[in-house]
């Protein structure tokens, strides 16, 4: 089985499932787009840097060159890349999958594909709950029917992905399961008792102190100030609890000068590369995501849940209904609902959920989950051609 994904640009999330897959096929990447530590700054982590993690051995790839006039990520024309169509027609492979459809290289490869007839099947995160303008909706609502039809099918990350497929009648028996994930063995290889140890002992945290930690970039959508808010609720109830922060962006400064107002003890860690990611998780007892609908996904989630950490998250965060599903209702809150957030946390807290359960939700959010999801699902679409 040859089958080639076309990516805008290598993402530490994405290269181990690659990796994955190309121990069991014939697989080739094709990336559009060279990001530069200033595309990393733009993104919203507040800083310039280069992932501290292997992103491309492992699998074959093969950077394709970008067209555009204005090379970046953050508009659909900045990954322009004209020559997928000849690497798709030399390549002879059995299917492509697209990483999306958001960039003018995503698109190239569909109509590459349609014209060669090699099945093609898209993986994303798209849900219904981010929030949209009125014109956008109808919009969508008009077109978008027609041209998932495109798609021979669709790699559902979870719940909300799904329904979200269902909701512009894409056909069920062409929605495929491959769900979210990052590779747990690493991070809980790294999430040890010495780095919980190391990180709070260099942080002047105390080996008995509750902690919650916030990770991600610190923007507004991921409503970072309202863990402060939070904290300072429970504190205020006698519940004593610190607040730990791997991440950086534009809300920094509020962070603090908010904690500062309101006693609440916090650690800024800053960026976290990815090699220091397992330290943050272990030093923590719970990670809090607030985000509103703009969190997609949230594998913040799947990375302190392969750490053996619990999570609370709000309901608007992509994977709060698969979490829920599996960890019960009292680690999801309503979004902006500090009061709600503040009960779940408290709840984790005196009454820890079981540490076997917190394995068995990490296992099936997995690179062998998600693996075999894209490897039976290009069976499918090729039997049927």
């Amino acid at each position: 089985m040859r089958i080639a994904i076309v990516a805008s640009h290598p993402v530490q999330y994405n290269s181990p499932l690659f990796r994955a897959l190309a121990q069991r096929i014939h697989l080739t990447v094709f990336y559009g787009h060279r990001a530069t530590t200033a595309d990393q700054a733009h993104a919203g982590f507040g800083t310039e840097f280069e992932w501290d993690v292997d992103l491309l051995s492992g699998y074959a790839y093969e950077f394709l060159p970008n067209r555009s006039s204005r090379p970046e990520l953050g508009h659909f024309g900045g990954v322009d890349t004209p020559d997928i169509g000849a690497r798709l027609r030399t390549g002879n492979f059995d299917a492509i999958v697209l990483m999306g459809w958001f960039l003018k290289c995503y698109l190239q490869a569909l109509a590459s594909a349609r014209k060669y007839r090699i099945p093609v099947l898209v993986r994303g995160d798209s849900h219904l709950n981010t929030p949209r303008s009125a014109w956008k909706r109808i919009a969508k609502e008009l077109a978008y029917p027609n041209f998932l039809r495109f798609f021979d099918g669709a790699l559902a990350v979870g719940m909300r992905n799904r329904e979200y497929w269902r909701h512009y009648h894409f056909p069920e028996n062409r929605i495929f399961n491959a769900p979210h994930c990052v590779d747990n063995d690493w991070f809980a290889s790294r999430a040890t008792e010495s780095a919980r140890a190391c990180v709070r002992e260099k942080l002047g945290i105390a080996k008995d102190a509750k902690v919650v930690l916030f990770a991600g970039k610190l923007v507004p959508f991921k409503r970072p100030l309202d863990v402060i808010a939070m904290t300072k609720m429970l504190m205020q109830q006698g519940f004593d609890l610190e607040v730990l922060v791997a991440g950086s962006g534009p809300l920094a400064n509020e962070m603090i000068e908010a904690a500062h107002a309101s006693g609440v003890r916090l650690h800024m860690m800053g960026f976290c590369n990815q090699s220091e990611m397992p330290g943050a998780y272990a030093a923590s007892d719970v990670l809090v995501l607030p985000s509103d609908g703009r969190e997609s996904w949230g594998l913040v989630a799947n990375e302190a849940l392969a750490c053996g950490r619990p999570v609370v998250l709000s309901d608007a965060v992509g994977c709060a209904p698969d979490m829920a599903a599996h960890l019960g209702n009292r680690i999801v809150f309503q979004s902006g609902d500090v009061d709600s957030m503040a009960n779940c946390v408290k709840q984790v807290l005196t009454d820890p959920v079981d540490q076997k359960l917190v394995s068995s939700v990490a296992g099936r959010f997995s690179l062998q989950a998600a693996s075999d999801g894209i490897v039976n699902a290009v069976a499918t679409v090729t039997h049927s051609q």
